[in-house]
């Protein structure tokens, strides 16, 4: 009787802890587009209110959809170097950043410089598949053969805007097009505007067809990349993360010099990464000439028959090519090769001085692991 009742409660604990966990009170588990709003959020592309809710049926904005498909592109630390100016915002806009990378990846359209964009418009139906249909790679589709497709699905498909028509014939072919199953009859409704379960599901949908076929420029966005240098043998990679684990060795060159009978405990350095440091796979963890900032956290100067000199230094932070400043801590102890006699010697009368002059190399172990997303070397903070 009681193994049966241990089996019971370990049955009722697996099916706990491994039961569904939805995010918002008001997307119930039934819910049509519940497990694409779920996974949304967890990755961190699309939001809640205030209050916990998801509320699905509430319109999207122009600017919030721009900035909901750069994350689920994962493309939200890429740098624009020539934004486009428009008449309606600035760089103040809190979505500025996002609306450049949409217009970059080519995921929206601007004629010319000085047009609007509408930031606090709601995103159609019509332009949310266009952003979805304009982040891949796509066969061409003459208008009539969009017309036809068309045509067999939806019942407003003569009234759709023209300019929808091809985008809208390549989503239906790719399955792109979301229709609440709450409808009686399919319609593309193009011009309404899409509420935030439709939006969460469309995302969803480009999400997944990116990576297979993404445009041209989102796939060199997505492309790891390579090049020679510093090969770390512990770093791991899973998908687009390289991780360098706790307890990896890295080289780091100084920038000025250092030692133990002139510097100053606390004192403060620079350095930067003399080389890339790659994976086994040449895939590009650290690009050549990080920064990298840290202290003198043990100085001592040398005395014959007292000690030898002492010289420790603890690195807190690196600067990437991205102008990104993330943690980086690493220890580095200055320590001489000497053969066996001159051990014997520093030993027996102390006395050593250490020194490190400016581009000299520090040998510097990793505390904490770093992951790195290797399609762009943004670093993820812990």
């Amino acid at each position: 009787m009681k193994n049966i009742l241990k089996s019971l409660m370990a049955i009722a604990v697996l099916a706990l802890t491994t039961a569904p966990v939805f995010a918002f009170p008001d997307v119930e588990d039934d819910y049509w587009a519940a497990a694409q709003i779920n996974l949304l959020s967890e990755q961190g592309v699309i939001v809640g209110y205030p209050d916990g809710t998801f509320q699905p049926d509430n319109n999207v904005t122009r600017a919030e959809f721009a900035a909901m498909a750069i994350r689920a592109l994962g493309q939200e630390h890429t740098k624009v170097a020539q934004p486009v100016n428009f008449t309606d915002i600035n760089e103040e806009y809190w979505a500025y950043e996002d609306i450049q990378k949409a217009l970059y990846f080519d995921l929206i359209s601007c004629d010319k410089e000085g047009d609007i964009f509408r930031p606090e418009d709601s995103v159609s139906r019509a332009e949310s598949l266009s952003v979805a249909v304009n982040a891949l790679t796509t066969e061409t589709i003459s208008l009539n053969k969009a017309k036809e497709v068309l045509a067999q699905q939806y019942a407003d498909a003569n009234s759709i805007p023209e300019w929808f028509i091809i985008p809208a014939g390549k989503a239906e072919i790719l399955g792109m097009v979301v229709v609440m199953p709450t409808k009686e009859k399919a319609e593309l409704e193009a011009e309404r505007p899409a509420t935030r379960a439709e939006v969460a599901a469309i995302l969803f949908k480009m999400m997944e067809q990116a990576k297979l076929n993404p445009n041209a420029k989102l796939a060199e966005a997505m492309r790891k990349k390579t090049g020679e240098g510093i090969v770390l043998e512990s770093a791991t990679v899973q998908g687009s993360i390289g991780t360098i684990p706790a307890g990896t060795v890295v080289p780091v060159s100084l920038n000025s010099y250092i030692s133990s009978q002139s510097s100053e405990g606390g004192a403060l350095y620079t350095a930067i990464a003399p080389k890339n440091y790659v994976t086994r796979e040449k895939y590009i963890l650290v690009r050549q000439g990080a920064a990298l900032k840290g202290q003198l956290l043990d100085v001592r100067p040398g005395r014959y028959f007292v000690r030898n000199g002492v010289l420790v230094l603890k690195n807190s932070l690196i600067t990437t090519d991205n102008d990104q400043t993330a943690p980086f801590v690493a220890v580095g102890e200055i320590k001489k090769d000497r053969n066996w006699w001159m051990k014997f010697v520093r030993w027996a009368f102390k006395g050593e001085k250490l020194e490190v002059p400016a581009q000299g190399t520090v040998q510097m172990e990793l505390l904490e692991p770093v992951r790195v997303d290797l399609t762009n070397g943004w670093i993820y903070e812990n």
